[in-house]
């Protein structure tokens, strides 16, 4: 009988985080206390949002609008890797860069703990950015999803190809 197996991965939908900027866009337009503060907040290259206002206060305020609405389109904040608001002329910024992938020592690091903590016959393969489980058991690769969206990583994980 052939080996049953998923895909962990960590991609994110960028239209649905376009959308998310979208909205913070208008919000930002909108909204009473942002008015007359400069604040406004734009991709700035493909993976990078960045965020512009007059004070540092401000800069994170639109921040906490940005997570607002990334969660409510269903989007983990762990994509989002917010820097500090710098000053930079008269104005403060503030890059936020998208994290996409998991790279080699988290893989690693998730790896081991399938190995370690997982049921026994597991075997974990690094592809790249993903990693590829597979087990003859399909109850035990249940136990490693559930496992693992027990621990708190630093990547929002996804589960895909199981069969």
């Amino acid at each position: 009988m052939a080996d049953s197996s998923f895909d962990i991965v960590s991609k994110i939908d960028h239209q649905e985080v376009d959308n998310a900027l979208n909205q913070t866009v208008k919000e930002i337009g909108h909204r009473f206390d942002f008015k007359g503060t400069g604040a406004a907040i734009s991709w700035s290259g493909q993976t990078n949002i960045e965020i512009k206002a007059n004070s540092e206060e401000r800069a994170n305020a639109v921040l906490d609008v940005l997570k607002d609405k990334v969660i409510k389109r269903g989007i983990s904040l762990k994509v989002l890797d917010a820097g500090e608001p710098k000053l930079s002329g008269k104005e403060y910024r503030l890059v936020i860069a998208l994290k996409e992938g998991i790279d080699q020592e988290n893989a690693k690091k998730i790896s081991k703990m399938i190995r370690d903590e997982g049921p026994k016959g597991i075997k974990a393969q690094i592809q790249g950015d993903e990693l590829r489980v597979s087990s003859k058991k399909k109850d035990d690769l249940q136990d490693i999803i559930s496992l693992l969206k027990g621990k708190d990583l630093d990547l929002a994980l996804q589960f895909v190809n199981y069969r």
